[in-house]
Parts: structure tokens; C-alpha cells; sequence
């Protein structure tokens, strides 16, 4: 019999790179989403005749009580966040809604519904933050600079609550950041791609960034949702850091994207002082090694190769698109 499997969080990046595994190891895959008006279904528009899509939303308990209740799942990837730190500043009251109380009310489902379900937490690297220690491993201390950060620290720690007190198989993957052409353009690795593309294209002139000189250990999400999978496959659980081991900063992202297209990135880039963040967090790069060694895991795609990948997707998209086409609306 076929494994069933609950994402939530289908339609984003994640999601549909987890959703394409899953259903190549032949799962049953369902994916939560919350009721809209407009779908936003581009990022799996060619799966949908193999998964199936189910509402729920994660500030609503009754609606994830319902979910599991019929989906009866073995595994739940709980990808569903507000994932835009930037944004947390702005929203903060429903980041930590989403992103620490809609876990809770996840791991409530679980435990009442049926505690043999194994469960898959998003947890971020941005929960390091100030960092303590370079490069920062699971016992790292977290220092989050953002309320995304915080609300994510909840989740992790409430997560690691409820797996001790109630035995459940309960993991927090600490990935660090992770992209794709399925990125969103308001994250600043699509936003230089993208730039990149509409530039080689003459469809822009300039492209405005704000602190260049921040840096991140970047892997292809591709390669993560693999990680995601493996924890849930172990015999005990346990939470783990996906990451490179290399940090590279947004001055050398700018310079692979705009050298791949044949470009000079100074003539082209304007730093922009609104686009820093009120608290940066300057230097995030991940320890592995326990992933590497516990669960066989590494990444396949290297920094250049990914930033090549994505400029080249999003050249094709731009050149595909007409000049009046609204640019968001990939979002």
C-alpha cells in the first residue's frame, strides 16, 4: 500500500519540489492550501492532475483537525509559513499567528487525531541570527533578529515539546537558504536573477539592492526537500541542519547572475538604504556534517550552478513574456 503524505505549503517552493519526490517514490500526495479568490497554483500547475488539493488553513484549527481526520496521513510536511522575513517587521502579530501557533495547532491535530503520524517542521536558519558560532550546527544557540526569526524558534522549540511529551515523531529540518527558478521575485536571489534578465533583455536599466556585503550558505531547494524526506524515514526523530558549508555573499550573487548573462553588474546596480533591514544578520553558514553522516544527505547542485540555472530560467520567462505583462504576476 502506497504511503499518503499532507503538505502544507503545496504551492511554494518547497512544496512543489517535495511534491514532485514524493510522488516519484509513489506517494499519495495531498496538499493544503487556504482558500482564495485567485489560485496561485502556477509553481505545481503540472501536477495537479496527480496530487490532490484539500483546504485548510493554519489559523484555523478545526481546519487542520478536519484535514488530517480524512487524509489520515502517514507523514506531514508542514511547509505552510509566513516566509518573507523582511515582511515580518510589517506583520508581526500574523507571522507569529502562522508561523509558531499554526504549528501548535498542527502537532494539536496530530496528537488527537493519531499520534503515529511523523511530522516534517520548517525550521529556518534565521533562528541563528546574531550568530554564536561559525559555522552554526543543531546546538548552536539561536539569537533570532527578526520576528520571523522569533516566531520560528517557537515553532522549533514547540515542535521538540510535544515530540518529548508526547512521543510523537516530531523533526525540525534547520535549512538554511535555499532557491530555485520557483523562488518568489520578492526574495533578493530571484530578485537578481530576474533583474539580470530583464536587463539582458532591454527590459530594465537598473536593478537596487540593499546591503551587498550580507552573506548566506545558498543550496538548490531541489536538493533540500530530499533532506526533508530522509528525516522522516529514520528510525528515531531528531532535527538536523541542511546546508552547503559555503557562505557567499550578495556582492558575489550580483556577480555570478549578471557575469553568466554577459554583463557589467556595477554599471548596472543601485544601492538602496530603505531595502537594509532594521536588525541584519550578517553571516549564516550551516554545519551538516550530522545530516551528511546520519542520513546520507548532500547537496548536488553547487552556488554558480544554481544562480546560472535560475538566470537562464528567468531569461526564458522574460523573453517569453509580452513588454505590457505585469511582473508580479509569477508571484
Amino acid at each position: 500500500m502506497s504511503k499518503r503524505a499532507i503538505i502544507t505549503g503545496v504551492t511554494g517552493q518547497d512544496g512543489s519540489y517535495l511534491a514532485e519526490l514524493l510522488l516519484s517514490k509513489g506517494y499519495e500526495v495531498v496538499g493544503a492550501v487556504r482558500r482564495a479568490s485567485a489560485p496561485n497554483f502556477w509553481r505545481i500547475q503540472h501536477l495537479l492532475d496527480r496530487i490532490t488539493i484539500k483546504p485548510a488553513d493554519l489559523l484555523d484549527q478545526l481546519s487542520i483537525i478536519r484535514l488530517v481526520e480524512e487524509v489520515r496521513p502517514h507523514e506531514l510536511y508542514n511547509l505552510a509559513a509566513m516566509s518573507f522575513v523582511p515582511a515580518s517587521w510589517d506583520q508581526p502579530m500574523l507571522t507569529g499567528e502562522f508561523n509558531a501557533q499554526g504549528v501548535t495547532r498542527v502537532l494539536e491535530a496530530i496528537r488527537h487525531v493519531d499520534p503515529s503520524i511523523r511530522l516534517y517542521q520548517a525550521s529556518s536558519s534565521e533562528m541563528f541570527g546574531k550568530v554564536r558560532q561559525v559555522p552554526q550546527n543543531e546546538l548552536t544557540p539561536f539569537y533570532p533578529r527578526s520576528p520571523y526569526g522569533v516566531s520560528k524558534v517557537f515553532a522549533h522549540y514547540i515542535t521538540v515539546n510535544y515530540r518529548e511529551s508526547y512521543d510523537l515523531f516530531a523533526v525540525s529540518g534547520m535549512l538554511f537558504n535555499h532557491e530555485s527558478p520557483r523562488r518568489g521575485l520578492e526574495f533578493v536571489t530571484r530578485k537578481v536573477t530576474e533583474g539580470v534578465a530583464r536587463i539582458k533583455l532591454g527590459r530594465a536599466d537598473k536593478l537596487s539592492l540593499g546591503n551587498l556585503d550580507a552573506s548566506r550558505d545558498w543550496g538548490f531547494a531541489g536538493d533540500y526537500v530530499k533532506a526533508m524526506w530522509l528525516m522522516l524515514q529514520q528510525d528515531r526523530p531528531d532535527d538536523y541542519v541542511i546546508a552547503t558549508g559555503i557562505s557567499h555573499s550578495v556582492r558575489d550573487l550580483v556577480q555570478v547572475a549578471f557575469g553568466h548573462a554577459g554583463l557589467d553588474w556595477q554599471k548596472y546596480i543601485k544601492t538602496d538604504s530603505t531595502l537594509i533591514r532594521p536588525a541584519e544578520v550578517e553571516h549564516l553558514i550551516g554545519d551538516s556534517s550530522k545530516a551528511r553522516s546520519e542520513l546520507g544527505w548532500g547537496p548536488s547542485v553547487d552556488f554558480p550552478g544554481l544562480i546560472r540555472m535560475m538566470v537562464d530560467a528567468d531569461l526564458e520567462r522574460v523573453a517569453a513574456a509580452p513588454q505590457s505583462a505585469d511582473r508580479l504576476s509569477t508571484l
